[in-house]
């Protein structure tokens, strides 16, 4: 994730204030030092972290904090506290009209940012609430925009507007509008022409489409990979167009994430959404306090809570717990479970959600290894037959040497996997037994099992 540097250098300078019984003054100053020069690393905005350094550091070394049983805490509490409000304190929605008036939303970005992708996964997101929107294809300039939008609007089940591109953007948008109050649509996201850089034929468009057309919300999609320069970019565009909200895109590269940061405090203007990877799925809602979370390795349980209501279905969900109390689970199961992990993200997204893991270094346990060997586990699955997936217990040697053959693996990998699945499904059975029962509240402590 774009924080994974600045998030384990403030989780030392936590771990130094935990480690002390009694804070000083100068404990505070040295700390806040290391936090400010972590801050500024990750390409915040200077004048930002001055801000943010001088108002943690006013509430860090009152007396209620140092006088506390455990100042450490509290002021990492005034760290998270401060951090959540430098990003919003609220998250913001985009703002859509009442009952059945169409709002029209017009996208606005330079090139190369993830304009035309974020603009078909805003579609997607407002599907799901329920929403008809409408895609209306502007960008008549860059080769394959339109195509790009059709085809993902497609994937997404939502209509894409386009009269190619021998017309101009504004007589695009008024078609488009039109179309929509004619066919019920509630929504129309106009994708506009980015440029490689801010110039004045670009910004005149964007004014004459909301001259044209009443647009509701202009929203800046900006590559947080460029670290200040999408805080400049940001800047620039709601003082000469007026922003309402902003989406970060590509916060899952290995980029500094400043601009998550800065984006607020400089423009005033909200984060919308995060972009956390290339697929139609991969956007966010904005949660400044689940941001700070995940900065300062504390997780973002309700964030992963939340994909797996997404990814897992209930149905199957159900069909699987039966199925783990009796011990019945068999590699078609084991395929169906990997397949709503990768849509929750994959391995690395589910561990960098969870307390505390988002940064931990095990010498034991490798991030792309582990992702490597779920591949190999799949390809070993998927050289079985449906009968061998369904009934694991006709794997004798000469069938586990052809399915390692298959997926050009060694038999001993097969073998193991199918030990370890014998061994999981022998503690499927015992556990139920060991704590009263399946369903059951043990005896002690009142716990219950989950399956």
């Amino acid at each position: 994730m774009a924080f994974d540097n600045l998030s384990e250098k403030l989780q030392n300078v936590f771990k130094n204030l935990r480690s002390k019984g009694r804070l000083t003054e100068d404990d505070v100053k040295s700390a806040l030092k290391e936090v400010k020069m972590a801050l500024l690393e990750a390409d915040v905005n200077f004048k930002v972290v001055k801000q943010f350094i001088k108002t943690v550091q006013e509430r860090a070394i009152g007396q209620d904090v140092m006088n506390g049983l455990n100042p450490g805490q509290m002021v990492i509490k005034i760290v998270n506290e401060e951090m959540v409000a430098l990003m919003g304190s609220e998250t913001t929605e985009i703002a859509l009209k009442p009952g059945n008036e169409v709002t029209v939303i017009m996208m606005a970005g330079l090139q190369g940012a993830g304009k035309t992708t974020t603009t078909a996964k805003i579609a997607g997101k407002l599907k799901q609430k329920g929403k008809k929107p409408l895609l209306a294809a502007c960008d008549v300039y860059r080769p394959a925009a339109i195509d790009q939008l059709k085809i993902n609007g497609e994937k997404q089940g939502v209509e894409v507007f386009s009269m190619g591109d021998k017309n101009t953007p504004v007589n695009i948008a008024k078609a488009a509008v039109e179309h929509a109050l004619k066919n019920s649509f509630q929504v129309v996201i106009i994708d506009t022409a980015g440029r490689l850089h801010i110039d004045e034929g670009m910004m005149e468009e964007l004014e004459a489409i909301k001259a044209a057309v009443d647009v509701s919300q202009t929203i800046l999609v900006v590559d947080s990979m460029t670290g200040q320069d999408a805080v400049n970019v940001a800047s620039t565009f709601d003082s000469k167009i007026g922003v309402d909200g902003v989406v970060l895109t590509k916060l899952d590269g290995d980029t500094r994430g400043g601009a998550a940061l800065s984006i607020r405090a400089v423009t005033g203007k909200p984060i919308l959404y995060v972009g956390m990877g290339e697929k139609l799925s991969d956007l966010e809602q904005f949660y400044p306090d689940r941001m700070a979370s995940r900065i300062l390795g504390m997780g973002d349980v309700l964030t992963m809570i939340e994909k797996a209501q997404e990814a897992i279905d209930e149905e199957e969900a159900r069909k699987l717990e039966q199925k783990m109390k009796k011990a019945e689970f068999d590699f078609e199961d084991y395929l169906s479970s990997m397949s709503q992990m990768k849509k929750m993200g994959g391995l690395s997204s589910i561990l960098s959600m969870m307390p505390g893991m988002g940064q931990m270094k095990m010498p034991e346990f490798d991030e792309g290894e582990a992702e490597k060997g779920m591949k190999r586990t799949e390809s070993i699955i998927y050289s079985m037959t449906i009968e061998e997936r369904r009934n694991p217990s006709l794997l004798n040697p000469s069938r586990k040497r052809r399915i390692a053959n298959g997926a050009g693996v060694d038999i001993a990998e097969v073998n193991r996997l199918v030990k370890q699945f014998e061994q999981a499904k022998k503690m499927m059975k015992q556990l139920p037994g060991m704590m009263g029962g399946p369903g059951k509240r043990g005896r002690r402590g009142g716990f219950k099992l989950p399956f």
